[in-house]
């Protein structure tokens, strides 16, 4: 039996775990009847897409990103329209892609995952031409990915921490909207536009988008009160963000908006300046994927036990009672780091 060649790319400085023990258990756990392997790491930022074209242009089977979802976001968009598939061993802090795929964050049963080397051709889209994986977007999301991007800590509660914390201070901002030359305006909190279904963490912007079905889930948040932030919240968690009344959902291949003033947007996570201008489309089966067929994806449990929180939360948030916000965001600080 001829072996598969797989290259592990590590980056050392990624996510929130070390990955030294990752390598470490690369050996004694994949299949070495089965595969070669090389384990490289990543010296400086984009060294990541340099080293997977050289390893697709060599005709390896797999690249297998050990890393966060920019990590994944750049071997990923070096892997689209070729043969070499891509593979993932999460430890970042949202691991969105991983989460989609239902691939297990426990590094060992993320290698076993590879080995069964079930591969699957899926979507990616792009913005403004430059490629994502999981979920675009502009206003609240990429206002909060550029916070977090400057944020010493890393991690779900660096990034919740944000998220509450700027939250308060948000204006929403209006969009002309441009589909197949039809023109719709907005006034939105966030817009969202999914190739997945969540952010990572398993926040869920767009609980029923599919990875192989050629379109986006484009998802519009409209402003709301702060009494109803809980029960987005609880919502975003729980998949059942759509039987929210300020929700607007659809789906499409290509998508224009417009905005007033220029300002970041968001690919993967990863803030990014752009003009008032925005493009968005999604190009259909182009990426060769490593996919977990075995497990079911879990669920966001800290979420559901914080529902009274959050309850009491949003007549905190309409007092401006700062004092007991103080106590939710270091209640829920607590509950995650169980």
């Amino acid at each position: 039996m001829v072996k598969k060649n797989i290259a592990f790319i590590i980056n050392p400085i990624s996510g929130t775990q070390d990955k030294e023990d990752i390598a470490r258990l690369i050996p004694q756990i994949l299949d070495e009847d089965r595969f070669d392997y090389q384990i490289v790491r990543t010296e400086y930022a984009g060294h990541a897409t340099a080293l997977t074209k050289i390893f697709a242009d060599k005709g390896f089977d797999a690249v297998v990103a050990i890393g966060g979802d920019g990590t994944v976001n750049e071997i990923a968009r070096a892997l689209v329209h070729t043969h070499t598939a891509l593979g993932v061993i999460p430890c970042g802090s949202g691991n969105g892609l991983a989460r989609h795929l239902h691939i297990p964050m426990e590094p060992a049963s993320a290698i076993k995952v590879i080995n069964r080397f079930e591969m699957e051709r899926l979507d990616y889209g792009k913005i403004n031409d430059v490629p994502f994986f999981c979920t675009c977007g502009m206003g609240f999301d990429a206002f909060v990915s550029a916070k977090f991007a400057h944020s010493e800590k890393r991690g779900m509660l660096s990034y919740l921490e944000n998220t509450l914390r700027e939250g308060l201070k948000y204006r929403p901002d209006t969009y002309e909207i441009d589909i197949e030359g039809e023109t719709s305006k907005y006034k939105a909190f966030l817009i969202a536009c999914a190739n997945a279904s969540q952010y990572g963490n398993n926040a869920y912007i767009a609980p029923h988008a599919s990875m192989s079905d050629g379109l986006l889930d484009v998802t519009i948040m409209e402003p709301f009160t702060v009494l109803e932030a809980p029960q987005i919240a609880f919502q975003l968690f729980n998949r059942t963000l759509l039987q929210n009344s300020r929700i607007k959902t659809f789906r499409c291949k290509n998508i224009h908006i417009h905005r007033k003033h220029p300002g970041m947007v968001h690919f993967d996570g990863d803030p990014m300046d752009a003009g008032t201008e925005i493009d968005v489309q999604v190009i259909n089966k182009a990426l060769n994927m490593l996919i977990n067929t075995r497990q079911e994806p879990p669920v966001g449990k800290v979420f559901f036990e914080l529902y009274d929180e959050l309850v009491s939360l949003s007549v905190s948030l309409r007092n401006r009672n700062l004092r007991r916000i103080e106590q939710f965001n270091k209640e829920v600080m607590k509950r995650l780091k169980r």
